[in-house]
């Protein structure tokens, strides 16, 4: 007669990993994503912003996938207050506004 107890049926690869093991694949995970992003949102935003013409609020959100209102949250808090950078914001003839960050002023 067959042994009938659930353990002799498990194999060892339908087991669940301990939670040891989940740690580690969890760990590995953040170190790879973290060593593909190589830029910051923040730092993608700055070189927008230090092109010559500027960039727009459209712009920044393409690039960093944030609404429109935590963008301009972004450029004042962040950009202005905490990396005491001057933002320069210029409308063009089409109405649009482009806001730049000129190139010599170093973000600290």
């Amino acid at each position: 007669m067959p042994n009938s107890s659930p353990k002799s049926n498990c194999k060892a690869s339908n087991r669940r990993p301990t939670s040891s093991a989940r740690k580690r694949v969890r760990s590995a995970k953040r170190q790879s994503t973290r060593a593909t992003s190589k830029t910051t949102k923040t730092q993608r935003c700055l070189e927008l912003m230090r092109r010559r013409k500027g960039t727009t609020i459209a712009e920044l959100m393409a690039a960093t996938g944030w609404q429109a209102h935590s963008v301009r949250g972004f450029l004042s808090g962040t950009v202005k207050k905490r990396m005491n950078l001057v933002v320069q914001s210029e409308k063009d003839d089409k109405g649009t506004r482009h806001y730049r960050v000129e190139k010599n002023q170093a973000a600290s």
